[in-house]
């Protein structure tokens, strides 16, 4: 895909790996709706990449007004040309200590929120004459399992099914789905269950950089996965 000229849409867009993929998409010509909660963060985001960033305030997790955006937005002459399901929630923690809310803020944007906004954008991509492409962000823990990440993997391995039966379902239509599935990243994503983030992480802008070159494969190419983990995943001291 030629990134020039084309819209794309960002969950989770104000900060660490949204932000750097807004960056890099913004730096091929890509017009870019940002969506995340935080306005402050996002106007700071426009800000620095410039007019083609488009902050949109937004729940994901709420399927009215994320229905009525869309509905506003796109139309037959104005069709997205590519999806990034960024937007995550994680918590860390023993089974017996997770609480409801923590539960929920999971499953409500790691789950639902990706069906709502997928289930939005697939129509009209459909009614795209170009190739589209959906990048879901996954997780390495989609892959694997770690202690006292039980309800976190559980979404994490949802994107993974959602990702590759999508794919299967779309294909027909050129519309590419690809499932990133990280290790650690240097953000702030899980620094609420206590975990800091180091230097021996995956840079935003790093993996950023993958995603922007997974978008610009052939359109008669499809790459439906990807790991990608730390060479070294311990902190130096």
């Amino acid at each position: 895909m030629n990134l020039k000229s084309k819209i794309a849409i960002i969950t989770g867009a104000s900060k660490g790996l949204g932000a750097a993929i807004s960056s890099a998409l913004i730096s091929n010509d890509t017009l870019v709706y940002g969506l995340a909660r935080n306005a402050d963060l996002l106007n700071n985001l426009k800000n620095q990449l410039g007019k083609r960033f488009v902050p949109v305030v937004m729940d994901i997790s709420n399927q009215n007004t994320l229905n009525s955006w869309v509905e506003k937005t796109f139309s037959k002459t104005h069709t997205p040309d590519i999806l990034i399901n960024n937007a995550g929630s994680g918590y860390f923690g023993k089974i017996d200590a997770l609480t409801s809310a923590q539960w929920h803020s999971m499953i409500n944007t790691n789950i639902n929120g990706l069906f709502y906004m997928t289930s939005q954008i697939v129509p009209l991509m459909k009614q795209n004459k170009n190739t589209c492409h959906i990048v879901n962000i996954g997780s390495i823990l989609g892959k694997t399992t770690r202690s006292e990440g039980a309800a976190y993997c559980l979404t994490k391995y949802g994107v993974q099914g959602f990702s590759e039966a999508l794919f299967k379902e779309l294909r027909s239509d050129k519309i590419k789905v690809s499932c990133v599935n990280p290790g650690s990243i240097a953000t702030d994503f899980f620094k609420d269950s206590g975990i800091q983030k180091h230097n021996q992480m995956m840079h935003p802008k790093d993996v950023a950089d993958i995603i922007v070159n997974l978008l610009k494969t052939p359109d008669n190419m499809l790459i439906d996965e990807i790991t990608l983990r730390p060479l070294i995943p311990k902190p130096k001291h």
